[in-house]
């Protein structure tokens, strides 16, 4: 198999593409052959040296997700079989054009989504579905803020929201992503000062809930937009994760705080996670009333110069390598 490797900790100077042995799976696993590969900013951590892979997971070939054909499976394998349009989660391994993944952490993906867009899926919707619609346990009718609305997480949460009938604000900090905004049915937030625009924007009653993707920069703003009773949940932390917290402030807004993440979790959990969001998130897609976004497809063979775009700032949607 054809391969991204990070040959130690540091930039782009340990990135590699290589030839390894294609992946044998166990007897639960399945085999997936895929066209495309989506980054994430967790893989610039792991290429920093600063978040290694979970045990049981390839220790120098980074990628979160999974998304292609079934080309073989294990002996215990029965919700999958070779041929089978699949996408879902790993805890690495995830950058090569063959990728083992256990067979409970992938969904079937609708006929209607091209290899590049089906890509483009899996973290980002995942990881939005799990933190909005469960950890936050959003309803309709509340007010949804979301940082870094006009990345792949972020533009996915926008819409997921949208589509559980809440009432979504997104910040974002460039045209194309007030565009962008509008365009999902949400309401431009610029990130100066986001705290009095939510108020605003609610007739003062706050955002119910917080999704950062940010991180650090964000505080303690998002406890003044937080509405009482309001959840806060945090999935990014990439511009910084030491805080000063008001204690008295959140007691104040009775207010709730989460962390979370998606790819050290138990397989079961993951499993779980996956298929919640089969059932609530993959019939949009095959409707077409969600849309994943794409904001750049490189080469395998350009990786570095992917990573670098991953780090810069103005992306709308996800950035994906062609394999």
């Amino acid at each position: 198999m054809r391969c991204i490797v990070f040959t130690g900790a540091g930039g782009n100077e340990v990135v590699d593409l290589q030839e390894r042995p294609d992946p044998e799976p166990g007897p639960e696993d399945v085999i997936v052959r895929q066209p495309f590969a989506g980054l994430n900013p967790a893989d610039l951590q792991q290429r920093a040296g600063r978040y290694p892979a979970p045990p049981g997971y390839p220790a120098d070939i980074p990628g979160l997700e999974v998304c292609g054909t079934v080309e073989q499976c294990g002996e215990r394998v029965q919700a999958w079989q070779p041929g089978d349009r699949v996408f879902g989660l790993v805890g690495g391994g995830g950058l090569a054009d063959r990728v083992l993944v256990h067979e409970r952490a992938v969904a079937g993906v609708p006929d209607t989504l091209d290899d590049e867009s089906a890509a483009a899926v899996a973290e980002a919707f995942i990881t939005a579905h799990d933190a909005v619609a469960v950890q936050a346990a959003l309803r309709p009718g509340e007010h949804l803020l979301v940082h870094g609305a006009a990345g792949a997480v972020g533009s996915a949460a926008v819409q997921i929201g949208v589509q559980m009938g809440a009432r979504v604000m997104g910040v974002v900090r460039h045209e194309r992503g007030r565009d962008l905004m509008r365009s999902l049915g949400a309401t431009p937030i610029d990130d100066e000062d986001f705290a009095a625009a939510v108020a605003q924007h609610t007739a003062g009653h706050g955002a119910d809930v917080v999704l950062e993707l940010v991180g650090a920069p964000h505080f303690p703003g998002n406890l003044e937009a937080l509405a009482v009773r309001g959840r806060m949940v945090i999935v990014g932390v990439a511009a910084g994760q030491e805080v000063q917290l008001p204690l008295l402030r959140m007691m104040q807004k009775r207010a709730t705080l989460k962390g979370t993440v998606l790819r050290a979790r138990p397989i079961e959990e993951k499993g779980a996670a996956v298929r919640a969001f089969e059932r609530e998130v993959v019939p949009g897609l095959a409707a077409g009333t969600i849309r994943p976004l794409v904001d750049r497809v490189f080469d395998a063979a350009d990786a570095p110069a992917a990573f670098d775009h991953l780090a810069a700032p103005g992306k709308t949607g996800k950035v994906l390598l062609r394999f």
